[in-house]
């Protein structure tokens, strides 16, 4: 079928508007089963038991190469929910608030709110406090569940006796995962005659502290869990690229071993088990009550005219070069899961590894359950409600192998290197990562400076995917690293043309 014809069909076939269920976890990597071969896991580990995002992935198009556009929540949650990036949002850290900093944009559940949806959020969603003015309420037609806690900083791990859970002391994700399904039981007549619902459920894990019923280390037993087969920093690596793992080191049982996070140190070797088992077990309850929801869709007769989302805000170093967390521009740090279900077009499963980005499934949502077209953002927007630096990825629903795609994925992350704000700059392409670590003017410039570099990364994923030589300096690589400065410099925007300046169709 031919694309023009296929976009006809799609609107007819969305007349009927759809629901929209819009999921997602904290800290979560695409280490998962519908994502087999990126991280090897026949070597790394046991598989991870996650078998409602597997029920999920084989209703919908898996995005197997998609990108944030910044390791840290609070960053890639404001670029993903208002569709524009960190250098538009201004949003860097997970203090600031994108309406104070840059402007009243109009986020992905405010925008189905102003086109009479009824828009309902629970959990993290946006980053809670005063990053997002308190979840938002510009987003939402009701009030927010907000079932937030305080971080407890004595353990980074704890599995909890099943027996000491029940309906009085129930984990975060749980007492989410019963207010969602009591949600979706109450909203299910008024969907059935035709008010639409927006509802966007956030889970917690695996963030820190890797906090799980202790059933759930049954699926991970103690001689299966293997060590990073890279716990050393990738060689010819500039110090700036480094983040040494404060959020970890913060929690008492770590702060104990007296880590320095420095590169080329790495954390007790039975330690880096625990703590990566702990994280497998995490995952594995968090898919657990993902499941509850999705069933509780299924069962009210709603999962047929429900578009389903679901991403993991960031990617997350488990020992890795001997990092953890996030807050890098390491392949494992802004790479996470992405995957979306459209009734009638994804329901036999598909999958890409296109090049895809955060800043995509804002359009997408809004052009796949049939609402009006959002523009493209002007180079200053701060004026501009709704728009998007993304692109719809419907054409990828019908055509996975679509020619006329992106060939890059833009991330980034700031550092304050030798008394100097910096920002790292990425470019992730088919098979290389290229990053250049340059002078940053914040506030009111927002702007590089790309004549001052600090550190500069290339890595060829095809021969290293594990990012183990920085090829930055090589004599021999030097004809490459120019075509990816380029392409790197020109920006996202080139990425929307044809290379003549004509805006890709589609």
């Amino acid at each position: 079928m031919e694309l023009g014809i296929y976009v006809v069909c799609f609107i007819s076939c969305v007349s009927a508007r759809m629901n929209v269920l819009f999921l997602c976890a904290d800290d979560l990597r695409p280490e998962l089963p519908m994502y087999n071969g990126r991280y090897r896991p026949s070597q790394v580990h046991p598989p991870i038991h996650a078998p409602n995002l597997e029920g999920l992935a084989s209703k919908s198009m898996v995005f197997k190469r998609a990108y944030t556009q910044q390791a840290l929540c609070s960053p890639s949650r404001t670029s993903l929910l208002t569709g524009r990036r960190p250098d538009t949002t201004h949003v860097y850290d997970s203090n600031t608030y994108f309406r104070d900093s840059a402007g009243n944009f109009t986020t992905i559940p405010q925008f189905f709110k102003n086109h009479g949806y009824h828009s309902i959020g629970a959990g993290k969603i946006f980053h809670p406090g005063k990053a997002s003015g308190g979840n938002d309420p510009a987003s939402w037609s009701e009030t927010y569940y907000d079932d937030s806690q305080p971080s407890n900083y004595g353990s980074s791990w704890e599995a909890v006796p099943d027996n000491l859970l029940d309906s009085h002391n129930a984990l975060q994700d749980t007492m989410l995962a019963d207010h969602a399904v009591q949600v979706i039981k109450d909203i299910t007549q008024k969907a059935k005659n035709g008010e639409n619902f927006f509802l966007a459920v956030g889970f917690h894990k695996p963030h820190l502290p890797f906090q799980f019923p202790a059933r759930f280390l049954d699926y991970y037993s103690e001689d299966s869990i293997h060590l990073p087969p890279n716990p050393q920093a990738p060689d010819g690596m500039p110090d700036i690229a480094w983040r040494s793992y404060n959020e970890l080191r913060g929690y008492a049982d770590i702060a104990r071993l007296n880590a320095s996070g420095n590169p080329n140190t790495t954390l007790p070797d039975q330690v880096v088990k625990q703590l990566r088992r702990a994280y497998y077990s995490a995952v594995s309850f968090m898919d657990f009550e993902l499941g509850r929801v999705l069933d509780e869709l299924e069962t009210q007769g709603l999962a047929d005219n429900t578009i389903v989302s679901f991403f993991g805000d960031h990617g997350w170093q488990l020992g890795e070069h001997g990092e953890w967390c996030k807050q890098t521009n390491f392949d494992i740090a802004t790479h996470s899961p992405l995957m979306i279900r459209v009734p009638g077009m994804t329901d036999h499963g598909m999958s890409t590894t296109k090049l895809t980005e955060f800043v995509d499934l804002f359009p997408t949502l809004v052009e796949a359950a049939g609402l009006p077209t959002l523009p493209t953002c002007q180079v200053d927007s701060s004026s501009t409600h709704a728009c998007t630096e993304g692109r719809s990825l419907v054409p990828l629903l019908q055509h996975p192998n679509l020619p006329s795609w992106k060939t890059a994925a833009f991330s980034q992350y700031p550092r304050v290197y030798n008394n100097t704000s910096a920002m790292g700059y990425t470019i992730t392409t088919a098979r290389y990562r290229y990053t250049e670590w340059v002078t940053f003017l914040s506030k009111p410039h927002y702007m590089p400076q790309w004549d001052q570099l600090h550190g500069v990364e290339l890595y060829d994923h095809l021969a290293d995917p594990e990012e183990n030589h920085n090829l930055a300096l090589n004599a021999a690589q030097q004809g490459l690293r120019s075509r990816l400065r380029g392409q790197l410099r020109a920006g996202w925007r080139a990425e929307m043309t044809d290379g003549h300046g004509r805006p890709i169709i589609g």
